[in-house]
């Protein structure tokens, strides 16, 4: 049954049956009050102000005291009772506003209602045990009504006003019950996470404080005993006062010392300062290794571990005798600018230029570290980081020195042609000041901010490709090219070199495994086209797997070989299958418009065949093969001359007017360079006059518009790729004789070089007789 009511309004408090709470009166609050003791049953209906909308439920309570707060403040205090709906709003005697409200009587308790309220009740007596509340506990255990047990959670701190209010707006006793439950166990949830992170906390800083505390006691009794504390600011001092150092490196080392002693433990500057001391002592400023002075001895180290490579050696023995005549006369100096070394070894892989460096370090009795410098983009990795950021460390050079443990080693600076470049700056340009003779005596890293003396050592920096190392850095160092191995040999390395160290791997003897000289000569000609003899090595590697296998097979299941192993050339295709390569140009070059190149990559030389076609169409030139712009344009070239000869050549000028196509086969290797010009010429006359080039003969050379064969490069590498191709005639621009000084006296008997000025001559010398052409069509 509804009732007329006038209706208190409160912001901050929500009020649930049961409560009895005390109310500050405003005006409209002091309105209610006494238009509710102004009424016969002088009660009133409490309800939460809410911002967006008007409540839907209230509290009907009776007024127990109206009075003043301790402050003067008018007050007054209410008894709720039970819950109201709130209906319409009425008008009614005095300024307050009165509502309709209908009493909601509570049902009586089920049994699951029951349940629930114990359930929450061991929940309230968990958290109130956590504050200590125990008289409070005593109140919760001795209420049994559910519903005045769920509607005292309006005393609880932990609930919002929006929780509460929700609990208000909620008649069903078990649902208010569910909510209650679901929320104090989150509390509880967060308690108990807060209550552990404290609980470390406060552990952490006992802990500390404890240390702390033992610290200066172990202090003050070090004192009393006379001893220094260890690895502290004095015994740095110690060990600064006491090292080998130069004079301007123990004034920074004092120096250093000196802040480590002002600051305290604490500071994060302490463990930088003990980190960088500790790696400044341990460089060997004053250790030096005395160079071997015997050239003969020199000379027999280098000539044991590497077949060849002449001018490598001579290079170190001309270093050696050198340093050995500046010692006799008394002007060899220690450090000093100017007295470096820096070679550099270029060529493709597999000829041994990383174990070279090794082998020199033996020569001189020096010591011997490598520094791998493929891949790195950061240019800290060589002048090292500030010591200031975390985790600082010196750069590649400077650890270098370190491990070597003296001032002269030998430092390989392995793949420089492989540094790259980012945001984070250029290694390249960093390694200028380690491999210039006229800076390196002062190198300075940034993480030692020392001047440290480079000048006696002995860089040695190897590449592949010695295009890709920047102008500036080539030209500190003295260029040494290793062009690759002839098939002489590559056999003679593999039977002094590589199959003594494979049987010794594969934990075989000479006596039960033997290689003839024609099997190591079968290998390097037909089962690898290498410049080096890595590959060479690996195969060796597989036929002595192979041939201990049978040695070790079973006789009850397959008897073994009765006596040793004997590797022959009619062997080779059992032990690694069939011939890799075998010689194609005959074949390649039997039609007209085909001819043999010769092209240098990052792994040697190499034959390069030219193709050219001609179909019936718009005339004009197509290129396929991935070809760079230079070759692009010396394809251009290359038909301008022979459209502007024709008639010199005998050639009908309606041939070149169709659709010309040019093609260089392995189409997924991206090929560019001047050198393929005249080859260019001398496929596209082949094509037009219907004559195939001679099978047995290769060219190089940059041509120009009026037939002119300019020099190119790799001029021996490009010899031994003809070698390893069996081609016998070479056709080679006329300025670069001077290269076939460096070329393998063996090589030039195998392969007939024709030093020539004008492609003319080329063409007319390269191209199949008109009468062999004509019988062979």
């Amino acid at each position: 049954m509804s009732t007329r009511l006038p209706v208190l309004f409160v912001t901050d408090l929500v009020v649930l049956p049961g409560m009895v709470v005390p109310i500050g009166l405003d005006e409209p609050a002091q309105a209610a009050v006494d238009a509710a003791r102004s009424s016969s049953d002088g009660r009133l209906l409490v309800a939460p102000r809410l911002d967006d909308r008007y409540a839907s439920y209230g509290v009907i309570a009776s007024i127990e005291r109206v009075g003043r707060f301790s402050g003067g403040a008018p007050a007054a205090v209410l008894k709720a009772e039970q819950r109201g709906r709130i209906g319409s709003g009425v008008t009614g005697p005095g300024a307050a506003l009165w509502v309709e409200v209908d009493p909601l009587e509570d049902a009586a308790p089920s049994e699951r209602a029951r349940e629930l309220a114990d359930q929450y009740k061991k929940l309230v007596v968990a958290v109130l045990q956590r504050r200590e509340a125990w008289q409070v506990i005593d109140s919760v255990n001795q209420r049994s009504d559910p519903t005045a047990i769920a509607d005292a959670a309006g005393y609880a701190p932990y609930l919002s006003s929006d929780r509460k209010r929700e609990l208000l707006e909620t008649p069903d006793v078990e649902e208010r019950l569910g909510l209650l439950i679901e929320w104090t166990k989150e509390y509880l949830a967060e308690v108990e996470i807060t209550d552990k992170i404290g609980e470390d906390v406060r552990e952490g800083m006992e802990k500390s404080q404890r240390e702390f505390l033992l610290r200066q006691q172990l202090a003050a009794i070090r004192k009393e005993l006379g001893e220094g504390e260890p690895e502290g600011a004095d015994d740095y001092r110690a060990r600064v006062e006491a090292a080998d150092v130069p004079d301007p490196v123990r004034e920074a080392l004092l120096r250093e010392v000196g802040k480590l002693e002002r600051s305290s433990d604490q500071s994060p500057e302490t463990a930088w300062i003990r980190t960088w001391l500790d790696t400044v002592l341990e460089l060997p400023w004053t250790v030096r290794t005395e160079d071997s002075t015997d050239l003969s001895a020199a000379r027999a180290v280098l000539d044991a571990d590497h077949h060849g490579l002449d001018e490598v050696k001579e290079r170190i023995v001309e270093y050696l005798a050198v340093r050995a005549r500046r010692a006799d006369r008394g002007l060899q100096v220690v450090g000093g600018r100017g007295s470096g070394a820096v070679v550099l070894l270029a060529g493709p892989p597999g000829v041994g230029k990383t174990s070279l460096g090794e082998s020199v370090a033996r020569a001189l009795g020096r010591k011997f570290v490598r520094v791998a410098l493929g891949g790195v983009r950061d240019e800290a990795e060589i002048r090292g980081h500030r010591r200031t950021y975390v985790g600082a460390l010196p750069g590649r050079i400077v650890r270098a020195i370190k491990e070597a443990g003296s001032m002269n080693p030998v430092v390989l600076l392995d793949e420089v042609d492989k540094v790259g470049a980012d945001y984070r700056g250029d290694p390249a340009a960093a390694l200028l000041e380690v491999l210039d003779p006229a800076q390196n005596h002062t190198f300075r890293d940034h993480y030692l901010e020392l001047d440290l003396d480079l000048s006696d050592v002995l860089f040695i920096a190897t590449a592949n490709v010695v295009d890709s190392i920047p102008s500036a850095l080539l030209d500190r160092m003295e260029l040494v090219t290793l062009d690759g191995y002839t098939e002489d040999d590559k056999v003679a390395i593999a039977r002094d070199f590589l199959l003594p160290r494979q049987l010794e791997r594969a934990a075989l003897t000479s006596e039960e495994v033997t290689v003839t000289d024609d099997a190591l000569r079968d290998v390097a000609a037909n089962y690898t086209r290498e410049a080096g003899v890595r590959q060479m090595e690996r195969l060796i590697a597989k036929a002595l797997r192979k041939a201990a296998t049978e040695l070790a097979t079973d006789p009850a299941t397959d008897p073994a070989p009765s006596g040793p192993v004997r590797i022959d050339h009619a062997d080779l295709k059992r032990y690694l299958g069939r011939p890799r390569f075998t010689p194609e140009s005959h074949e390649r070059t039997s039609v007209p418009g085909v001819a043999t190149g010769l092209a240098v990559t990052g792994l040697g030389g190499d034959v390069l065949y030219i193709e050219a076609g001609a179909s019936d169409g718009t005339a004009g030139l197509t290129l396929t093969g991935q070809l760079g712009d230079v070759m692009k344009e010396s394809a251009q070239i290359a038909l301008s001359f022979v459209r502007a000869h024709a008639g010199t050549l005998g050639i009908d000028a309606a041939v070149l007017d169709r659709a010309i196509h040019v093609h260089v086969p392995a189409g997924a290797v991206p090929k560019d360079g001047p050198s393929a010009g005249v080859t260019m010429v001398t496929a596209l006359v082949s094509l037009a006059l219907g004559r195939p080039v001679r099978s047995e003969v290769g060219m190089t050379g940059e041509v120009t518009l009026n037939g002119r064969v300019l020099p190119i490069g790799g001029v021996k590498q490009k010899l031994l790729a003809a070698q390893r191709a069996g081609l016998t005639e070479v056709f080679l621009p006329a300025r670069n004789e001077a290269d076939l000084d460096d070329v393998p006296s063996d090589v030039l008997e195998d392969v007939r070089v024709h030093l020539v000025g004008d492609v003319m001559d080329i063409v007319s010398a390269a191209l199949e007789p008109a009468a062999a052409a004509s019988a062979a069509a």
